[in-house]
C-alpha cells in the first residue's frame, strides 16, 4: 500500500474538477452574503485563530475547560455549532458566546443534527451539534444515526452531570456513551481538563476520516468548570491518501480491459472525496457508461452520453441500465447501505472492481475480483491510463429513455393536483446546474431519485441510508449557510415536513432564504402506495393538515397554495427571488404509479 500527503481541501468540486468557489472563499466572505450576519473571523483547520482568541483569554488561574474546549472547536476550524443549551451546559455556551464561533440556537435538537449532517457532506468538515443531557441528547440520536449510515462527517457533543452522581441512580442521568455507541465511528466522556485537547483532535480525525462519520463527546458539568492548562493540538494542514499498489491497479486493469460489456455504478463516495471530475474522465476515455445511485446523482452529468441513470429504485432498473448483460461491474465509491448487490449481481457471476476510500463490506453478491483502497481520484486516473482504447463500453440507455421521456411529456400535464413528475420538470426548469435540491423522505424522495435530473455532485441532498423523515428543513438551512450564493429548494411530503417544520423558525431568524415546497396529499403516501400494492388497500395512513400557509405566515415567512398547474411555476420564480425563506403548498395526486411503466418491474427500495 502507498501513501500521498495531500493539502486539505474543500470535497465539492464543479465538473472541471476545481475547489467551489464558495468554499474556497473565507467565511466572512460567504457570511457577507446573508443580510443582516454580524462579520466573523476568518478560521482554518490547522492553526488557531489568535486573533479571536487575543485579548479575550482569560489568566490560567480562571480559565476553565470549557474555555479550553471552545479554543479546541477554534483550531478545528468550526464555524457554527447547532443546538440547544441547557443547565449542564451553561459553561459551554458561555465561552461559545467569548469565541468566533457562531452559536444557532435550535427548536429541536434533531433539526439542530441535520443542520450539522448537511454541513459535514457539503464541506468535508464535521459539523457540529450540542444538546443538553437526557432528553436533549436523546433527542440527537436520529440525526447522528443519519450523518452515521450516510457517511457525513459529525462531532456530536452532549451535556451530562456531575461525574460524583454517574454511579447512582439520578436526574436525567442515563449512560450516553453507551447509548451513543453503535451510531458512532468512536465517542468518549471527558472525564478530566486535561485530556480535552486530544479528545477533541481525535473526535474530528476519526469523523472526517474515511469513511466519514459520526462521533461524540460527553462533557460532565463539572469538568466543563473545572480550571484547565493546556493548548489546542495542532491540526495537520493536509491529509494522508493511501494508493493501491502496482500490482493491484495492473489486475484490476486487465479485468476492466478483458471486459466485454462494462459498467459502472457510482455511489455517494465520489461526491463525498470529490472525484466527480475524476469519474468523468474515466467514463470518457474508457467509453464505459456509469450509473448512479440516489445519494450519486450528479456524479455524472445526467445529459452526458455515459450516463445510464439511477438505478436501486425498482427490480428491472439495473436490467434496463445493462446490468444484466454486463460481465464487469466498476463500483466507485458505492455503499452498500443504499441498495443491496444482490439486486445488480442475483447470480453472482459478475466481475467486480471495487474502487473505494476503504476495503468493502462482506457480502455475498459482492465477491471482488480487485479491491481499490484509497485516493479514488488516483485510482481512477490510472486505470484510465491503462484502460483507454482497450476497452468497450457496455450499458443501455433504456432506463433513461424511459425515465427521461416520462419528464419532458410531463411539461404539458395539465392535471389538478400536481402530478409528480410535472411537478419535477418545473423545479428542474427553475434551478440552475449548481443549484441544489433536498429531498426529505417519503414518496416524493422515490419520484426525485428515479425521476430528477442532476447536472453537479453534491445537488440533490437525499438522505438514503436511515432515510429518516424530517431531513428537508434543517437540511436546506445548512446548505444555504454553505452556499449563500446557490437557489434552495426542499421538497416535503406533508407528513415528514411536520417532523421538524419547527425550524422554519430557525430559518427566519437566520435569514437563510430557501423555498420549502409541501406536496401536500393527506396521507403517508409511500405506505399507502405499498399497502394499496400489497392488500388493495390502505389504512392508518390518512391524516388531516393545518394550514400550512397561514403556519408558514406566523413565522413570518410569505407562503402560498396553488390553486392550478400555471401557479406553481408562478410561485415558484416569486419564491426562488425572495430575500427571505418562503413556503409553497403544492396539492400532489399521487395516483400515477412510481413505476412510470411495468417494464421496470416491482419496487426494490425502501422510501
Amino acid at each position: 500500500m502507498h501513501l500521498s500527503e495531500r493539502p486539505l481541501e474543500p470535497t465539492c468540486f464543479d465538473r472541471h474538477h476545481r475547489v467551489d468557489a464558495s468554499l474556497a472563499a473565507s467565511p466572512p466572505a460567504r457570511l457577507a452574503a446573508r443580510p443582516g450576519r454580524r462579520h466573523r473571523r476568518s478560521r482554518r483547520p490547522g492553526r488557531v485563530a489568535a486573533d479571536a482568541l487575543e485579548g479575550r483569554r482569560t489568566p490560567l488561574a480562571t480559565r476553565k475547560a470549557s474555555d479550553l474546549f471552545v479554543e479546541c472547536l477554534e483550531a478545528e476550524g468550526v464555524e457554527y455549532v447547532f443546538g440547544i443549551p441547557g443547565e449542564e451546559t451553561l459553561d459551554l455556551n458561555e465561552s461559545l458566546a467569548k469565541s468566533a464561533i457562531e452559536f444557532v440556537p435550535v427548536r429541536h435538537e434533531q433539526g439542530g443534527g441535520y443542520m450539522a449532517d448537511v454541513y459535514g457532506r457539503l464541506t468535508g468538515r464535521a459539523g457540529v451539534c450540542l444538546g443538553t443531557l437526557g432528553p436533549g441528547a436523546m433527542n440527537l440520536m436520529t440525526a447522528v444515526a443519519d450523518a452515521f449510515l450516510d457517511r457525513a462527517p459529525l462531532v456530536a457533543l452532549t451535556g451530562q452531570g456531575d461525574l460524583e452522581r454517574m454511579h447512582k441512580e439520578s436526574h436525567q442521568y442515563i449512560d450516553l456513551v453507551s447509548i451513543l455507541r453503535p451510531i458512532t465511528k468512536w465517542n468518549a466522556r471527558v472525564t478530566n481538563p486535561r485530556i480535552v485537547p486530544e479528545v477533541v483532535r481525535k473526535a474530528f480525525k476519526v469523523a472526517q476520516s474515511q469513511k466519514p462519520g459520526t462521533t461524540h463527546l460527553e462533557l460532565p458539568e463539572d469538568v466543563m468548570a473545572a480550571e484547565a492548562e493546556g493548548e489546542p493540538l495542532p491540526v495537520p494542514g493536509w491529509i494522508r491518501r493511501p494508493k493501491p499498489s502496482d500490482e493491484e491497479l495492473e489486475r484490476a486493469a486487465a479485468v476492466i480491459c478483458a471486459a466485454s460489456a462494462p459498467v459502472i455504478l457510482a455511489g455517494n463516495g465520489v461526491t463525498r472525496v470529490g472525484a466527480a471530475g475524476a469519474l468523468r474522465e474515466f467514463s470518457n476515455r474508457t467509453g464505459i457508461p456509469v450509473a448512479e445511485t440516489f445519494m450519486g446523482k450528479g456524479a455524472i452529468d445526467a445529459d452526458d452520453e455515459h450516463a445510464l441513470g439511477t438505478v436501486g429504485l425498482q427490480s428491472r432498473d439495473y436490467a434496463l441500465a445493462g446490468f444484466e448483460d454486463a460481465d464487469v461491474v466498476i463500483t466507485v465509491g458505492y455503499d452498500l447501505v443504499e441498495h443491496s448487490p444482490e439486486h445488480w449481481n442475483p447470480r453472482g457471476d459478475k466481475r467486480i472492481v471495487a474502487i473505494d476510500t476503504t476495503s468493502v463490506e462482506v457480502d455475498a453478491a459482492f465477491q471482488i475480483e480487485a479491491d481499490l483502497v484509497g485516493d479514488i481520484e488516483y485510482v481512477l486516473d490510472v486505470l484510465g491510463s491503462q484502460c483507454a482504447g482497450e476497452t468497450s463500453g457496455g450499458g443501455s440507455q433504456r432506463l433513461n429513455q424511459i425515465v427521461a421521456g416520462r419528464l419532458e411529456a410531463a411539461r404539458d400535464d395539465e392535471h389538478f393536483p400536481m402530478q409528480p413528475p410535472r411537478a419535477l420538470w418545473e423545479i428542474r426548469n427553475a434551478l440552475g446546474r449548481e443549484d441544489i435540491l433536498v429531498s426529505d423522505v417519503g414518496l416524493h424522495k422515490l419520484w426525485i431519485g428515479r425521476m430528477f435530473p442532476a447536472h453537479e455532485p453534491g445537488t440533490v441532498l437525499i438522505a438514503n441510508g436511515l432515510a429518516g423523515m424530517g431531513f428537508a428543513v434543517p437540511a436546506a438551512i445548512a446548505a444555504k449557510l454553505v452556499h449563500p450564493d446557490r437557489k434552495v429548494v426542499a421538497v416535503n411530503g406533508d407528513g415528514g415536513f411536520l417532523m421538524n417544520c419547527q425550524e422554519l423558525e430557525t430559518a427566519v431568524r437566520m435569514r437563510t432564504p430557501f423555498v420549502s415546497v409541501i406536496w401536500e396529499n393527506h396521507a403517508f403516501g409511500s405506505i399507502v402506495w405499498k399497502q394499496e400494492k400489497q392488500f388493495g388497500a390502505h389504512f392508518g395512513t390518512d391524516f388531516r393538515n393545518p394550514d400550512f400557509v397561514g403556519l408558514a405566515e406566523s413565522f413570518g415567512m410569505p407562503a402560498w397554495r396553488c390553486e392550478s398547474p400555471d401557479d406553481f411555476p408562478a410561485r415558484l420564480e416569486q419564491a426562488l427571488g425572495a430575500d427571505r425563506p418562503s413556503l409553497i403548498v403544492l396539492p400532489i395526486d399521487y395516483s400515477i404509479d412510481v413505476a412510470i411503466s411495468e417494464e421496470l418491474g416491482t419496487e426494490t427500495v425502501a422510501a
